[in-house]
Formats: C-alpha cells, structure tokens, sequence
C-alpha cells in the first residue's frame, strides 16, 4: 500500500511550489480587478455616454476575446515597447516579468467579466430606495455606499464568486503564452513535465486537478460564508466565528 501511495505524495510535494504561483497570479489580479471592475460598472450605469460606450467597449473586447489571445497581445505589444520604452526607462525587467504581466492580463481580464456582473447588479437597485436616499439629504457617496452598494454586493456576490473560480483555473496558461523566468511553473507546467518522465497521466494531472479542486473548495466555502454574513437580514443564523465583518461588507 506504501509503495502505490508513494508516487502520489511524492507528486503532492512537487507540485506544492508551483501551486503557490497559480495561487499568487490569482491574488494578485482578484482585488485589484474588484475595485476597477466597480468604477467600470458606475461609469457605463451612470457615466458621461462617451465614457459609458468606452467601458462598454472595454468589457465587450475581453469578455468577446479568448484569455489565451489577450496574453497573446498584451505581451506582443509591450515587447515591442521594449527598446524605445522600457530600457530608457530602466523598466524593461520589472514590466517583462511574468509575475507582472500575468497579474496584469488577468486584471484586465477580471474587471471586464467582474464590471458586467455589478452592472447587471446596479440595473436592479430599486429606483424608490435612491429617491428616498435623496429624499433624506444624501449625497451621490453616500447615497452609493449606503443603498446602492449593500443592494448591489448581495445581488452579485454568488456570480462574482464564480468570476473568481474562473480566474483562478485560468492561471493556468499563464506560463504557456509567458516565457518562463528562473525556473518559475505553475501547476499544468510541472505536471507537464513530470508526465514526460514516465507518462503517468492519471497520476501527475490527476494531483495537478486534486490542487485545483481543493483551493476552488476553500474558495467556496470562504465565500460562501461571507454571502451569509451579506444575507443575514433575510434569516438563518450566522455562526459566531463569522460575526465580525468589515463595515463595506454591513
């Protein structure tokens, strides 16, 4: 029994360090892409209509284009900046790296797919609930953080919790379209790799996807648990350890 376990473990601990890069491509683009993909969404609901038709325009390329052509493009084109640009400027390593340029396709990516959700969200808010807000004095930021927010948050929270998933399983091709630097792979790389050694498919991806699954899982269960503290107001307790939450999540 040791010995059919043993190439499993082992698979586990090879692939642990490459797991920590999809992990890092992920966290690195998600709140970053939040934040952007909110003033996107405000700026096609509520924007000026040159501004709304741009971030319009912005969404449609990268929710239209596949994320393997975007990295594609991107890279092409700040490669191509590199000796008129990124040298002169002594950039030329930071901006090439991959744990730049990845955290930066990927955030461009999250916001168009992320801004869509909250724009559907923001469509929804009912009109009464802002006129009330007015009603009472507020301004266009109170008003937003107040009303419009908290309606808005629990409306897209379980979409924007599958956004994030996806993201997540596209840090998958990073390293395919990005050269590698310093030995640097993520989970389908080195699973890649191994495979070439002995051809053992089921073993080597079959632990890449175990990776996969289990940090998706956490990232169901965390989120889920912050959907609960969102949805208190409609019933079912909330357990103690999850009671405290940040007041833009109130």
């Amino acid at each position: 029994m040791t010995d059919i376990l043993a190439p499993f473990f082992r698979d586990i601990g090879e692939l642990f360090r490459p797991a920590l890069f999809n992990v890092y491509f992920a966290v690195a683009s998600i709140p970053l892409g939040f934040v952007l993909a909110i003033g996107v969404a405000v700026v096609r609901h509520r924007g000026h209509p040159v501004w709304s038709r741009l971030a319009a325009g912005y969404t449609s390329f990268f929710r239209g284009s596949p994320l393997f052509i975007q990295f594609f493009l991107v890279y092409s084109v700040v490669l191509s900046l590199n000796l008129s640009l990124w040298q002169p400027l002594g950039v030329d390593r930071f901006i090439l790296h991959p744990l730049f340029l990845g955290p930066f396709v990927l955030t461009l990516n999250t916001t168009a797919y992320t801004s869509e959700i909250f724009f559907g969200a923001l469509r929804t808010v009912p009109k009464g609930e802002i006129d009330a807000a007015h009603a009472f004095g507020m301004g266009r930021w109170r008003t937003f953080r107040s009303v419009t927010w908290p309606n808005v948050i629990r409306v897209a929270w379980p979409a924007y919790t599958n956004e994030v998933i996806f993201l997540f399983q596209a840090t998958a091709i990073v390293y395919f379209t990005l050269p590698l630097v310093h030995g640097q792979q993520e989970l389908l790389i080195r699973a890649e790799e191994l495979f070439q050694r002995d051809y053992n498919v089921f073993l080597h991806f079959g632990v890449a996807a175990l990776y996969f699954v289990v940090i998706s899982l956490l990232v169901f269960v965390g989120f889920g648990l912050i959907y609960r503290r969102l949805m208190r107001h409609a019933g079912g307790p909330v357990p103690r350890w999850v009671r405290y939450a940040p007041k833009f999540l109130r």
